[in-house]
């Protein structure tokens, strides 16, 4: 048997022995404060909870990874080796989505590596038809070039002319205000240049340290549960920082494994949101989490979000 052969058996093991092991800790439960509470429209549930007593700093912002990749590649092709998400922009944030992640390249295209979908403009309109139809929702849209391409010229004046109208400007009071304080404004939109200039204080955009996170790639759903709740656990509490952490509820494919779509790799940890908030709170850092993403957004994922920004609003969390 083949070195390459036997190293691949022991793969399929370790992902049956991570997936078991999530699987049996689930079975310990899920309980976390708001674990039952379910908004009753996805759409505006900022409004829902009040924008005068939500703060910025309170909420679990429920966001998508690779948010704009519903239609990247070629159906049946190469779309399941990039696909990260199955529904449009505007369609996630009307189930309730708040963070978007953006990948692009020179030409305002978005792309995840070296495959490319849409312009950016698509990403834009969506997010303005979806802030006319609401009132009191704050996104936050993170637009970077993705690793290996360059910088679109000019990007930041891009953006600044097709949002200003909602841009929330940099500034680390906006933490510790509520939505109420910061309407008519609704985007915090965070640019990550390769090679550009970043954004500085005062700026309408905010630079890359005010979203940071701790990515690992791998396969292994509890490997990645694991160092998800382990970074996290090495953030301050979310209402004593000065910025937004994320965690990414994904498993990706790796070079070395068969198994190279995204779908059925991130399988094995998205069912896992519930488990992860609950098991935060047995840790005692649940105060940490903030902003908390995946692949394939659901409906059940949203409204664990909402449910312990709920609880957190009413002073329960």
């Amino acid at each position: 048997m083949g070195s390459g052969c036997s190293k691949q058996i022991e793969r399929r093991k370790d992902i049956r022995t991570q997936k078991k092991a999530l699987a049996d800790l689930e079975a310990s439960g899920e309980d976390f404060p708001g674990a039952d509470f379910r908004p009753q429209d996805r759409k505006n549930w900022m409004s829902e909870l009040n924008p005068e007593k939500v703060h910025i700093n309170k909420i679990v912002w429920p966001g998508t990874h690779d948010s704009a990749t519903n239609k990247i590649g070629l159906p049946l092709i190469t779309r399941p080796f990039a696909q990260c998400q199955s529904l449009s922009i505007y369609e996630q944030l009307v189930l309730g989505t708040r963070v978007l992640d953006i990948r692009i390249e020179q030409n305002r295209r978005v792309c995840h590596g070296i495959l490319k979908t849409y312009s950016v403009d698509v990403v834009i309109n969506d997010v303005k038809k979806f802030l006319s139809e609401t009132q009191s929702e704050i996104i936050i849209l993170e637009i970077r070039t993705e690793f290996g391409h360059e910088d679109p010229p000019d990007f930041d004046k891009y953006l600044i002319d097709h949002l200003d109208e909602f841009l929330i400007h940099q500034d680390d009071h906006v933490f510790e205000k509520n939505i109420a304080e910061l309407l008519p404004k609704r985007i915090i939109c965070v640019w990550k240049p390769r090679k550009s200039a970043s954004p500085g204080a005062g700026s309408p955009l905010w630079s890359a340290g005010y979203l940071r996170d701790n990515w690992i790639e791998t396969d292994l759903p509890s490997t990645k549960f694991e160092s998800n709740l382990k970074y996290l656990g090495e953030q301050p509490p979310a209402t004593s920082r000065k910025y937004f952490y994320r965690v990414e509820n994904t498993a990706t494919p790796v070079a070395d494994n068969p198994v190279v779509c995204v779908k059925p790799v991130t399988g094995r940890i998205h069912a896992y949101n519930r488990l992860f908030i609950s098991q935060c709170y047995a840790k005692g850092i649940g105060d940490r989490l903030q902003v908390f993403s995946e692949d394939f957004i659901d409906e059940d994922f949203v409204d664990a979000c909402v449910g312990l920004t709920h609880a957190r609003v009413e002073g329960k969390a």
